[in-house]
């Protein structure tokens, strides 16, 4: 059930992003809002408005698709009921010393 929502949440993300892309703004940016892009299909206030509805609706499924998502998670991790803050973070331990060497001249060996 996560995974369908998982990739269904992707494919609103990937719709949202594009529509927010295609609508015209202020300086004329990437948008097709105006009547020569969209021939004589739409005037550009219905292009706009119908790009407005269309963020507005793509935005409310993306945020209860998060919310879904979170709350199916919510009980999946590896300590349950356990904030990750709580976890003391590792120490490391100092390493051991080196072997002490022998003291004293050695003996030749022949």
């Amino acid at each position: 059930m996560s995974t369908v929502l998982l990739i269904i949440h992707l494919f609103v993300t990937l719709a949202l992003i594009g529509v927010v892309l295609i609508q015209r703004s202020e300086g004329g940016g990437l948008g097709i809002g105006s009547s020569q892009g969209m021939g004589s299909f739409m005037s550009g206030r219905g292009t706009a408005n119908l790009l407005t509805r269309t963020t507005a609706i793509l935005a409310v499924i993306f945020m209860l698709l998060s919310l879904t998502l979170a709350l199916l998670d919510r009980g999946t991790s590896a300590t349950p009921g356990r904030s990750l803050l709580d976890t003391p973070a590792p120490t490391s331990t100092p390493a051991p010393p080196p072997p002490a060497a022998p003291s004293g001249p050695s003996a030749p060996t022949n």
